[in-house]
């Protein structure tokens, strides 16, 4: 007597009836597209919030420099350094106070994100002895790049 393998077992439908096959495939194949889209959303949402925090530091840096009485030049290089390429740097003086504004794009994928512009605005009291230095201008006075 020869032995064939296990006998073949008969698709019985489910629940759903015979329709149901391949169903895990369709699901599957509409749920991958939301997953990935949440996914890029979650990182250019991160990449901003990122941007941003770069842009208020490099805000903070700037004006502790100009409240000591920095040269403009310095007090630019070191917030562009901190918020990345592509930053735009303005130091004004409001009366006894310097002001560093920091803006720069947000980094993105293409077309999703632009035009996200991360921005960041810090203040300091100008230091007596600074009150007359080159990188701190006077009241009402901006220096800008």
């Amino acid at each position: 007597m020869v032995r064939r393998g296990p006998a073949r077992r008969a698709y019985r439908a489910g629940p759903g009836g015979a329709g149901s096959r391949g169903s895990v495939t369709a699901e599957f194949a509409v749920g991958l597209p939301a997953v990935v889209m949440v996914l890029v959303v979650v990182v250019l949402a991160a990449t901003a919030a990122i941007g941003q925090v770069r842009c208020v530091d490099a805000a903070r840096a700037g004006a502790r420099e100009a409240a000591l009485g920095s040269a403009a030049a310095q007090v630019h290089a070191t917030a562009e350094r901190l918020a990345g390429a592509g930053a735009a740097v303005a130091v004004t003086r409001e009366g006894p106070w310097v002001v560093v504004r920091v803006s720069r794009p947000v980094a993105a994928f293409g077309w999703l994100g632009r035009g996200l512009i991360a921005s960041g605005r810090a203040q300091a009291w100008v230091e007596p002895t600074a009150a007359g230095a080159p990188g701190v201008p006077a009241a009402g006075r901006a220096v800008a790049t």
